[in-house]
């Protein structure tokens, strides 16, 4: 990356004569340089401070009498190649860009509704995420223009905005994924006990006083930092000049609280993940136990969340402190900038979105808990395998099939019954072919009727009509007239 370490005002190289001078081996007039206030600096740019023109090496720039400059290239365009700070921000560029459509395959999996309720809550740290990933990617990409320009200008601007962007959004996805985890775990002990809350306590009010706290911290973050005038980064063309200018921006009191406004936020998720653990697990009895209870019970992602926040958020502090160290430098280490500003970021992203791979739907996960397993494995092929799909294509098939059948054949014997009922060959239920108009039956006539049953053609050695045979068994008298 190209730094300019040198700036100031240089005399101009006589010429033919008293009106001529030369700048980088072109003759140009002292008396219109004058008069449209041109001046030529160390760095080799020839500036009046509206239009800045390069004066150097390859770059002879002309000027007419009117003041206007033929073959003249601007102080602010990309001359140079790009160099390692530009190198490893394109790499992060691609991860960002990746991490985008692996974030968005989670939200449309997560966020699909299988239960009545609501899917905002669970659909907000994808979102967030998408933010973070959205802002890292272009503030990357712009450290090639950074690299490439002989004088900072927009892209630099672009460049540190982009980056502070990522800090509240970054805060607000962590947030999310701890809170809906603990409307995850109160969803699941809902579920099997509707009264398992009855009990008066703090835990609702709790719970609705800490995401108001959190986020006033971080729209207090947003508000101190991004709201304000940028031109001040651009300038740091020389040191007196990024003394002058960029430096007081970079660590002025409104980015010294902001630092501690996102510390704030990290000390309430933490406490609403503690506070959640405490209310939804189940605390041990041994005392050993007791004592590491709110490591054990954190889900693991949630501890490697909060850490690479950690690691931002300090270096945030400290950068608000000590200039040297601060990512809206150009001269800044890479180490400092992608290690600790914009790595933490995207590990969050890749965490998050590993598990939530490896994670069911939380609907299906609650049908599978309510022992409709079928059901929850209807669409889902990551909880016993996945099948090919040709295979699933033709086994609902043959299930649709054989359901039609059987719904066919029920339909059919039931009309099979009711036609053999009209025809009297069989009884309807609760009369006898002996009884009296007025439902009374003699003994004779019971003994007289005959008995019918049927049964299914499975267990009959004679063939039938829909699988049915109906076999006629005569009464005791009748099998002993026969004989």
């Amino acid at each position: 990356m190209t730094i300019l370490h040198i700036r100031a005002a240089t005399p101009y190289e006589p010429g033919d004569n008293a009106t001529d001078v030369i700048v980088n081996e072109v003759h140009l007039n002292r008396t219109t340089l004058g008069l449209y206030n041109y001046t030529l600096y160390s760095n080799g740019t020839l500036s009046n401070g509206t239009d800045c023109y390069l004066a150097f090496q390859e770059f002879q720039p002309r000027m007419d009498e009117n003041g206007t400059f033929v073959n003249g290239i601007s102080c602010y365009a990309p001359i140079h190649g790009i160099g390692r700070h530009a190198s490893i921000g394109m790499a992060f560029t691609a991860f960002f860009a990746v991490s985008m459509f692996l974030t968005m395959f989670n939200l449309q999996k997560h966020g699909r509704k299988y239960l009545p309720g609501r899917t905002m809550g669970r659909r907000l740290k994808w979102l967030w995420l998408l933010f973070v990933a959205a802002c890292g990617l272009v503030s990357c990409i712009m450290t090639v223009d950074v690299d490439r320009s002989h004088i900072q200008g927009p892209s630099l601007i672009l460049q540190s905005v982009f980056y502070t962007l990522m800090t509240p959004g970054l805060m607000a996805a962590v947030w999310e994924a701890v809170r809906h985890w603990a409307s995850w775990q109160e969803r699941q002990i809902l579920d099997r006990d509707p009264y398992a809350f009855t009990k008066r306590s703090s835990r609702r009010r709790q719970e609705s006083l800490l995401p108001i706290l959190f986020y006033v911290f971080a729209l207090a973050n947003f508000f101190l930092t991004i709201p304000r005038s940028w031109t001040g980064i651009e300038l740091q063309r020389s040191p007196e000049l990024t003394a002058l200018r960029a430096q007081p921006l970079a660590t002025d009191l409104r980015f010294k609280i902001a630092g501690f406004m996102s510390l704030a936020g990290m000390l309430v998720i933490c406490y609403s993940l503690e506070h959640s653990i405490y209310r939804y697990r189940a605390a041990p009895t041994s005392p050993l136990a007791q004592a590491t209870f709110y490591l054990s019970a954190s889900p693991p992602e949630f501890l490697l969340a909060l850490i690479l926040l950690g690691l931002k958020t300090g270096y945030a502090i400290a950068a608000a402190f000590d200039w040297s160290v601060s990512p809206l430098r150009v001269a800044v280490s890479q180490g400092l900038l992608y290690g600790l500003g914009v790595a933490p970021a995207l590990l969050i992203i890749v965490l998050f979105n590993a598990v939530g791979f490896c994670e069911l739907n939380e609907d299906k996960a609650l049908i599978v808990q309510r022992g409709e397993l079928d059901s929850a494995l209807a669409t889902d092929a990551d909880l016993l395998g996945r099948k090919r799909w040709w295979e699933s294509r033709w086994l609902h098939g043959g299930d649709r099939n054989r359901n039609r059948d059987r719904d066919r054949d029920r339909s059919s014997s039931r009309e099979q019954l009711d036609r053999y009922v009209e025809m009297g060959i069989l009884a309807p239920h609760g009369k006898g072919d002996g009884e009296d108009k007025d439902g009374s039956a003699g003994a004779a006539g019971a003994e007289a009727a005959p008995r019918v049953t049927t049964r299914t053609a499975s267990d009959a050695s004679s063939s039938s009509e829909s699988g049915f045979v109906t076999v006629t068994v005569a009464s005791p008298g009748q099998q002993r007239a026969d004989r």
